[in-house]
């Protein structure tokens, strides 16, 4: 006889079926695991062992074989120390096999038999919902299974309340469902004084989902302004908040399953190496460009990124998915993020400051700047400057205007566009259409950005003399569009094509 149980491994985002087969045979006592388990697998065989020992059970003095089907896909993670333990315990008779093939099986077992929390629960709750299973997993990890729709989740615990939920001793009951309670702790943009044009231009990148580059000198508000930006986005639509939960889910970052509800906001510090930007490492793992997913990737102190960290952005931002190509593993995680960054002129920082500047000037700013390549600042849509706040700001009142007022509008841009795209994808249900101005392309773009002829001949002798790229001409459309949504007009003019000319690259070194 061979008892199963299903259990799942993850490629990025896919969920792969696991078929967890043991078999006990007379022979040389010994427990063999096969299947191409990676060293957390293996060692599961330990902890299973003592799980079930701490129980007063005791493995039977024949020959057990586990084979974790299909052979050829690499097992990792600890999540297969359940289904396993449950494998050997419809094996030896202890549980009911039939009742054990209707779920889905992860966690990981501690020796005293408990089951400690794993990653990625959410979207094997997901897949298992797909096939028409339940799901089995840790008692912390129910908060977030539950938000896979109408699924039977028994969230145990340990090993013991899961063995007496099966033989009627026990019931576990449904978890209940979990999500972050909301934030109140947001910085306000009335804390900033000055910089109108940095606080207008964090604004319309807000209202669209735009890239923005910050440049200034050091104590200017960049940092400030950026990390505002949070408190004025709207939160996350239903299925954003699915997606954006399963990716933390994955990383083991769901704060005890509770799904997230505001935007992501992740902010590396400049010494961050490729794989932890992008994703990879052993497992593959989703990286901070991922984690911001449907939010904002912050990057401080832009120049000081590796050059190479900096040019593997470049293709998510553009296709919005980070794909991980390794010997092992070819793996993809969505990657739709705002870029925000912030950057000082030159290596001292007081470009703009005769005083202050440094005798290099203006090479200093040349060769500074250029550790950005031409390419991803094209891909950045608004360039913003970042000036100096004088002592004359410094000594005025709080601005009237909070971060509340600032996100109402900003909201109401956003609906304009839900309803703008939701209108498209009616008509066109076979195309993907974008979420926001931000993801606008091609054909679509030229048809909701269309500006009127005085906007259209400001748009054409700008591309020539600013010597834009066919993607600079884009993406000024598209930040026209969301300053005409702002403005709750239905066209654009040319008064939008001016000002989102305004935010191109600056030549600060020039």
């Amino acid at each position: 006889m061979v008892a199963r149980v299903t259990t799942v491994a993850f490629e990025g985002t896919n969920v792969l079926d696991i078929d967890v087969q043991v078999q006990m045979s007379s022979g040389v006592p010994r427990f063999n695991l096969v299947g191409l388990p990676d060293k957390a697998v293996a060692e599961s065989r330990e902890r299973v062992r003592a799980a079930l020992f701490a129980l007063g059970l005791s493995l039977p003095a024949k020959h057990i074989a586990v084979n974790l089907a299909p052979a050829d896909v690499l097992k990792e993670g600890s999540h297969f120390d359940l289904p396993i333990a449950l494998g050997l315990l419809a094996a030896m008779g202890v549980l009911p096999p039939e009742e054990i093939s209707r779920y889905t099986a992860l966690g990981e077992l501690a020796l005293d038999g408990a089951l400690t929390s794993v990653a990625g629960v959410l979207p094997a709750a997901v897949n298992a919902s797909a096939a028409g299973r339940g799901l089995i997993c840790p008692a912390k990890n129910g908060g977030e299974a539950v938000w896979a729709g109408e699924i039977e989740v028994l969230a145990a615990p340990s090993l013991l309340a899961l063995i007496n939920h099966f033989k009627g001793t026990q019931v576990l009951g449904r978890p209940e469902a979990k999500i972050q309670a909301e934030e109140n702790g947001y910085a306000d943009l009335r804390d900033i004084k000055g910089q109108e044009t940095a606080k207008r231009a964090l604004e319309v990148v807000a209202a669209g989902g735009h890239n923005l580059l910050m440049i200034g000198p050091p104590g200017a508000g960049k940092s400030m302004l950026a990390a505002r930006l949070p408190g004025i986005l709207p939160p996350l639509a239903p299925d954003e908040a699915l997606e954006v939960s399963m990716i933390h889910s994955l990383a083991g970052l769901l704060d005890e399953g509770k799904l997230l509800r505001r935007r992501p906001f992740r902010d590396p510090h400049h010494s961050a190496s490729l794989p932890s930007l992008i994703g990879g490492g052993v497992r593959a793992k989703p990286g901070e460009i991922s984690l911001a997913h449907n939010g904002v990737l912050f990057l401080d102190e832009l120049p000081e990124y590796q050059r190479a960290t900096l040019e593997a952005l470049r293709q998510p931002l553009e296709t919005g998915r980070a794909v991980i190509a390794r010997a092992n593993h070819h793996v993809t995680y969505p990657a739709r993020v705002q870029l925000v960054a912030a950057m000082n002129p030159c290596r001292c920082g007081f470009l703009a400051d005769p005083s202050r500047t440094c005798g290099r000037a203006p090479k200093c700013a040349a060769d500074y700047q250029a550790r950005i390549s031409g390419p991803l600042f094209d891909r950045i849509d608004c360039h913003v400057e970042v000036p100096a706040v004088s002592a004359a700001d410094l000594s005025l009142p709080p601005p009237a205007e909070d971060s509340a007022a600032v996100a109402a509008r900003i909201l109401s841009a956003r609906e304009i566009q839900t309803e703008r795209y939701r209108k498209i994808s009616n008509d066109n249900p076979n195309a993907s259409a974008p979420r926001t101005n931000a993801e606008a392309d091609g054909e679509l773009l030229e048809t909701i950005a269309a500006p009127d002829q005085s906007g259209r001949n400001l748009l054409t002798e700008a591309t020539e003399k600013m010597k834009l790229s066919a993607r600079g001409y884009h993406r000024v459309l598209r930040v026209a569009r969301t300053l005409a949504d702002l403005a709750g007009q239905d066209g654009v003019a040319h008064m939008h094509i001016a000002e989102a000319l305004s935010y191109r690259r600056l030549n600060l070194g020039k």
